[in-house]
């Protein structure tokens, strides 16, 4: 893979933006690791596996506007195995409901973990 942050960003673009779960699961093989780890927050256990993240999104997505899009407010980047990309989440030209960065450890070009930093509310 020619750059490895595109992970990142086929992460959120091709896999969390998507509402087919069918094609959600196909896509996780080319950029997640069979066992990956994801980290919602500091206070939760690890969500493991192609099935347990497709739920979470899937269930996030249902309680979302169908016009909701994750969008990456940088390009991501990279040094050697870790990556991280920032992004918006929300209705394209609106105000953002959410926006965070996304940080992942890489092992033999796949996502190995995934770790979620969420922004403070905006006032």
């Amino acid at each position: 893979m020619e750059n490895a942050a595109q992970l990142l960003e086929d992460s959120l673009l091709v896999i969390w933006n998507d509402r087919n779960a069918e094609r959600r699961l196909q896509a996780m093989q080319n950029v997640y690791a069979t066992n990956i780890h994801f980290y919602e927050s500091d206070h939760g256990a690890a969500i493991v596996g192609y099935q347990q993240i497709n739920g979470v999104i899937s269930n996030l997505q249902a309680k979302w506007p169908k016009e909701f899009q994750f969008q990456i407010t940088r390009p991501a980047s990279a040094n050697h195995q870790v990556q991280h990309v920032a992004w918006n989440l929300g209705i394209p030209g609106q105000a953002p409901a959410a926006s965070g960065m996304d940080v992942a450890i890489i092992e033999d070009w796949k996502i190995k973990s995934l770790h979620l930093f969420l922004d403070a509310p905006k006032p």
